[in-house]
């Protein structure tokens, strides 16, 4: 119940030092709150009469945390909003407790309904995230209530051990996690034939060996389950893998594969053919590869879609989901992580009026983006931008696409050969990857389109003597190449807690970027982790590019000497920032580390 309004006092004394003698006792209490905030200098005075009075007229049923959030306080120490999570940690110092953001799927499900009630626990304001024969692990966002905390210590006979954990969290996941475990109890009795209601049950069901159709409520609920909470991760892939005894669940975010859950074979076959029919794909065959897309929506509403790709392995059907961000295709290069310079060049060469431009680089190094984003700014009612992809990443209504079908002999080049008599301005190529194809994009630049296509290697000088290996003769590759585009990704260090790194190697950064000399600032950061970042201490991704520009001389290079060393020096006289040198610019900025360079680009000695 809430305590009747009264005015705010002049002035908020501090409160002593809290030992366990001196722990305030019972909930909560939202002015408790804002006088100790104002005596720990987390808010001022002026600050604190504001709160006062944007928190009385509250609703009284609201958590005093989830009150004083609402109420928007900025910190006197760094002028941020105080939110819900920022006050949770706060309280939790000012208690002498851990802080917890809760994560689900660190959190055994099964076990939570063993433990004590759902009415119980909201009672107390509580939910267990942790049990182990030694003790159990409960967060509460009622720090100084423990009225309870003896009770049930004697009912598990196990120590609890408290942490803090915002109000929201718990009141959002104590719903989720005792419906989840409450399936867990009635899993035999529902059987097959019943409906199946949640995602525990249907792992009790995998176990038992019952079969478990796509069709089932439980098998949708976990698919759309998967997809909301690898959105809510900022997955770019879902793995679902089967191993011999359970199927893995991964996410690769930020580039990097985390296993996020485990399911019995069982469930992960019923989950991929729910995903598979989705995607019109055959559901029945299971011995060759498929390829499919599916349109979802996030939380939020936005339009998402999925690539699908599956693979036959010894212990069943491995499923890949590709995750494509409709808004990817319309940043512009600074947001893709362009520099100034490579920017004004990039668009200079898209504007050419005809010739061939290319961007390289391994799977997953941002290519796609790259493309996509180019073709949408050069898409106008002009022009006509056809692409043939295999397979097509993203529908794009302003692009006219086709997918290669080698069933039916419908390969790059017959593909190419198809687009020529559409009449294009702009063509797009998903890859060049043989002498066929090479032939046509160079056609096709001849005869006066722009050609985009992607090459696999492992710089942008490579790209050329690639093309040449493929077949095209040499005074071909000068007439029609207009540039090639070197790129990867490397994670980017979390703006809410990297550190300036006192201990840098700088020895190690000039040898890295040898035989370059750094001509730039060093100020070089670390990676810490917090909760933004989920203790990793990178928060997404940012692109390392490799601009070529054909110059005159390189052209008349590339038809003396085709030889990649002659061609690479030639580049770089010609102005061409280095992968690696690109890299430790993104060091000396802060934006990322030595490491992750190190790990994504190529040496430039070898």
């Amino acid at each position: 119940m809430d305590h009747p309004r009264s005015s705010p006092p002049a002035t908020s004394p501090a409160p002593s030092p809290q030992t366990a003698s001196t722990l305030p006792q019972g909930r909560l209490d939202w002015r408790e709150l804002l006088q100790w905030l104002q005596a720990d200098g987390v808010i001022d005075a002026a600050t604190g009469r504001y709160g006062w009075e944007r928190c009385a007229h509250a609703s009284g049923k609201l958590h005093a945390l989830h009150r004083i959030a609402l109420a928007e306080l900025k910190c006197q120490r760094d002028g941020r909003v105080l939110d819900i999570d920022t006050l949770t940690e706060w309280l939790a110092q000012r208690a002498s407790l851990p802080y917890l953001r809760i994560d689900p799927l660190k959190v055994d499900i099964s076990k939570i309904g063993d433990l004590m009630s759902i009415s119980y626990a909201e009672r107390h304001r509580i939910l267990p995230v942790a049990a182990s024969s030694t003790e159990v692990t409960i967060a509460t966002s009622e720090p100084f209530d423990r009225s309870w905390v003896a009770e049930m210590e004697r009912m598990l006979r196990r120590p609890i051990r408290l942490v803090v954990s915002s109000p929201t969290d718990i009141a959002r996941y104590t719903v989720e996690f005792f419906n989840l475990a409450r399936s867990v109890r009635h899993a035999q009795k529902n059987g097959s034939s019943g409906a199946v209601n949640q995602f525990e049950q249907l792992v009790e069901l995998g176990r038992s060996g019952r079969a478990l159709d796509a069709n089932d409520a439980g098998v949708v609920q976990v698919v759309d389950w998967l997809w909301q909470y690898a959105f809510e991760q900022r997955a770019s892939d879902i793995h679902l893998e089967p191993r011999r005894d359970m199927g893995v669940i991964r996410f690769r975010i930020d580039g990097v594969l985390h296993t996020v859950y485990q399911v019995p074979g069982a469930v992960m076959a019923a989950m991929t053919s729910r995903i598979k029919l989705l995607g019109r794909m055959d559901v029945v065959e299971k011995r060759r590869p498929q390829d499919g897309r599916i349109k979802t929506r996030r939380p939020g509403g936005d339009e998402v879609e999925l690539r699908l790709a599956t693979m036959p392995t010894a212990f069943g059907e491995k499923l890949v989901m590709r995750i494509f961000d409709p808004d990817v295709v319309v940043r512009d290069m600074a947001a893709l992580g362009f520099p100034p310079h490579e920017a004004r060049q990039w668009q200079q060469l898209t504007s050419q009026p005809n010739g061939i431009l290319l961007v390289t680089g391994p799977t997953g190094s941002g290519k796609t983006t790259t493309l996509y984003s180019t073709l949408k700014r050069l898409a106008t009612d002009e022009v006509n931008v056809c692409t043939v992809e295999d397979p097509i990443e993203m529908v794009e209504p302003a692009f006219n696409q086709m997918q290669v079908q080698p069933a039916i002999d419908l390969t790059f080049a017959e593909g190419l050969r198809a687009l020529m008599r559409q009449d294009p301005d702009i063509i797009m190529v998903g890859e060049i990857r043989d002498r066929e194809t090479a032939d046509m994009a160079v056609q096709a630049a001849l005869t006066g389109h722009l050609v985009l296509s992607t090459l696999h290697t492992n710089d942008a000088p490579a790209s050329i003597t690639r093309l040449l290996e493929l077949g095209v003769p040499p005074y071909l590759a000068s007439a029609t190449l207009l540039g090639v585009l070197a790129q990867r990704l490397v994670r980017t260090l979390c703006p809410h807690c990297k550190q300036p790194d006192a201990h840098f190697d700088t020895e190690a950064f000039h040898a890295a970027i040898a035989p370059w000399k750094a001509s730039f600032a060093l100020r070089p950061c670390k990676p810490v982790g917090c909760v933004e970042c989920r203790n990793t201490g990178y928060l997404g991704r940012v692109g390392l590019y490799e601009l070529l520009t054909c110059t005159e001389a390189l052209r008349g290079l590339l038809v003396r000497s085709p030889e990649l060393g002659p061609l690479r020096a030639q580049a770089v006289k010609d102005g061409m920032r280095p992968l690696r040198l690109a890299g430790a610019v993104k060091v000396a900025e802060g934006v990322t580390t030595l490491d992750e360079v190190l790990r994504a680009t190529p040496d430039p000695q070898r």
